[in-house]
C-alpha cells in the first residue's frame, strides 16, 4: 500500500490504483491539471473498488483515464487585415458508454491538449451525475476572441468547425459553449456545420438561441445550478441563503448568472472579479449593470466600478480577500489556492460551490474540509449547464419548445437529485455525506462503470 500524495483527503491507496496513476503520469506527461483531476477521482475510489472487483478485473480505470478518441488539427484564419494565423484545435471524445459524447468548447489562450483532458476528465462524472444519458467530450482552441472583430470571430469560428464537422452529430458527439464561447461563436459554428452537412441537425450543438432551436433557461443554468446546489448544501445544516453574503469570482456567464440567482435568494454578492482585477459593492453587484458591461460591450470590470458610486475597483490581492459567508469559484481551474482558503476560513465561510471546473486547488479543498467548511465539487455543483443543455437535446428531437418556467423547474429539480444522489454514495462509501468530493466522483464513476462492464471491452 503507498499514501496518495495529495492534500485533498490522503488514504492508503490500492496497488491497483497507485498502477493506474502511475501510468497516466507517465502515459501523459506535462499535463499537471488532468494529473490533478485524475488523482482526485481515483483517491475515492478504493472502498467501491473493495466492493466490486469486478471493475479491477474488467480494468475499468484504465480504460477511464483514456479517452475513447482525441483530436487535434490545425485552424488556419484571415484577419480584417488580410494576415493569415494558425491557431490550434482539439476535441477530446472521452466517454461514450452512457450517450453520445457532450461538453463544451473553450476559446482561450491557455487552452493546451492537457487543459482538454482535464475538462474532459471531470466531464465523464459531471455527465454521469445529471441521469441524462449523455456521454463525455471536451474541446476548444488557444484562440482568443477578445479584441477580435465580429467578421474575424466567424471567419476563425467556420475555420474551427469546417474541420470539426466530421465528428459531429446529435448521435455522435454534441459540443456547446464554455469560456469565451457563447451563444455568438456557437450561432457561427452551427451555421457552418448547416452550409458544410446540408441539413439542420438542431441537435448537433447546444446552447444555440431561443430563435434557433435553443433552450429557455441554458445560458442561466450553469450558475443557477451552482446556486441551488449550494442551497442543498446548506439546508443540510438547517442554513438558507437569506440574509448571506457571497463572492463570486468571475464575470463572465456562470458568474453573472450565479449572482442573479443568489440575488433572488436572498444572498448579497459583494464582490465579483476578472482577469484585471475585482470590484466590491457593498449594496450588492447590480446585475443589469454587470450584464451590459461584460455582455453588451464586452468591457472590463472597472467600467462597472466607474459606473457604480458604490463600487470599489481593486487591482491587488484577490477577491477571495472580502469577508463573506459563502464563495462560488466562476472563473477558471485552480483559481482558489490554499492561502485564499485560509483567510476566507478566519473570516468564518460556511460553504463553497464551484461554479467552475477544479476552481480550488487540492490543499484549498483540504483546507475547507478539514475546517469543516461545506463544499460542492465542480462535477456535481456546476452540472446545471450539461443537464440542461441534455434538456435542450430532449427538445431538439421532438422539435417542441419548453417554456422557461418549465426548464427552469426541471433545472432545479435535476440539481436537487444531483445533491440527494452525492450524498447517498458518499454515506454508503465514505461513510459521511458531507464528503462531496467523494459522493459526486462516486456517484458519476458507478454510473459509468456499470454500462462498460455492460458493454464490452469497447
Amino acid at each position: 500500500m503507498t499514501v496518495l500524495a495529495t492534500d485533498i483527503r490522503p488514504r492508503p491507496l490500492s496497488d491497483h490504483v497507485t498502477t493506474v496513476l502511475r501510468s497516466v503520469r507517465h502515459r501523459s506527461p506535462g499535463e499537471e491539471v488532468f494529473h490533478q483531476a485524475v488523482e482526485e477521482v481515483l483517491s475515492t475510489l478504493g472502498p467501491v473498488l473493495e466492493r466490486h472487483p469486478e471493475y479491477v478485473e474488467a480494468r475499468i480505470l484504465e480504460r477511464l483515464c483514456e479517452p475513447e478518441r482525441q483530436l487535434m488539427f490545425r485552424v488556419p484564419w484571415v484577419d480584417d487585415t488580410g494576415q493569415i494565423h494558425v491557431n490550434r484545435g482539439y476535441r477530446v471524445e472521452f466517454n461514450s458508454a452512457l450517450g453520445p459524447f457532450k461538453g463544451g468548447l473553450r476559446f482561450h489562450p491557455t487552452v493546451d491538449l492537457g487543459t482538454i483532458r482535464f475538462l474532459g476528465f471531470e466531464q465523464i462524472f459531471k455527465n454521469a451525475l445529471t441521469g441524462q444519458g449523455i456521454g463525455a467530450g471536451k474541446g476548444g482552441s488557444d484562440f482568443d476572441p477578445p479584441g477580435r472583430s465580429e467578421a474575424e470571430i466567424m471567419r476563425f469560428c467556420q475555420s474551427f468547425v469546417t474541420e470539426l464537422y466530421r465528428h459531429l452529430g446529435e448521435h455522435t458527439d454534441i459540443p456547446a459553449g464554455d469560456i469565451r464561447v457563447g451563444v455568438r461563436e456557437l450561432g457561427y459554428m452551427f451555421g457552418q456545420y448547416k452550409r458544410i452537412v446540408n441539413r439542420f441537425e438542431a441537435g448537433v450543438l447546444t446552447g444555440k438561441g431561443i430563435g434557433w432551436a435553443g433552450s429557455h433557461a441554458r445560458t442561466e443554468a450553469t450558475g443557477y445550478g451552482a446556486v441551488f446546489f449550494l442551497r442543498e448544501m446548506l439546508a443540510t445544516r438547517g442554513k438558507n441563503l437569506d440574509g448571506l453574503r457571497a463572492v463570486v469570482s468571475g464575470s463572465g456567464n456562470v458568474a453573472i448568472y450565479a449572482i442573479e440567482k443568489a440575488h433572488e435568494l436572498g444572498t448579497t454578492v459583494i464582490a465579483c472579479s476578472d482577469s484585471g482585477g475585482y470590484v466590491v459593492d457593498e449594496n450588492g453587484i447590480d446585475v443589469a449593470l454587470l450584464k451590459d458591461v461584460k455582455e453588451v460591450r464586452r468591457a472590463r470590470l472597472f467600467e462597472y466600478a466607474a459606473a457604480r458610486p458604490s463600487a470599489t475597483y481593486v487591482t491587488e490581492g484577490s477577491v477571495f480577500d472580502v469577508a463573506c459567508d459563502v464563495v462560488l469559484p466562476c472563473a477558471t481551474q485552480n483559481e482558489l489556492g490554499h492561502e485564499h482558503a485560509a483567510t476566507l476560513i478566519r473570516h468564518g465561510v460556511l460553504a463553497v460551490s464551484e461554479g467552475a471546473n477544479m476552481p480550488c486547488t487540492a490543499r484549498a479543498v483540504a483546507l475547507f474540509r478539514e475546517a469543516g467548511v461545506l463544499f460542492g465539487p465542480g462535477k456535481a455543483a456546476n452540472a446545471g449547464g450539461v443537464a440542461t443543455s441534455a434538456l435542450e437535446m430532449q427538445q431538439n428531437a421532438a422539435r417542441t419548445s419548453w417554456s422557461r418556467a418549465e426548464t427552469a423547474s426541471r433545472l432545479e429539480e435535476i440539481m436537487r437529485e444531483i445533491h440527494a444522489h452525492t450524498r447517498r454514495n458518499a454515506a454508503t462509501y465514505a461513510e459521511d455525506p458531507d464528503d462531496y468530493v467523494a459522493g459526486a466522483a462516486i456517484g458519476g464513476f458507478v454510473r459509468v462503470a456499470d454500462a462498460m462492464l455492460a458493454q464490452g471491452v469497447v
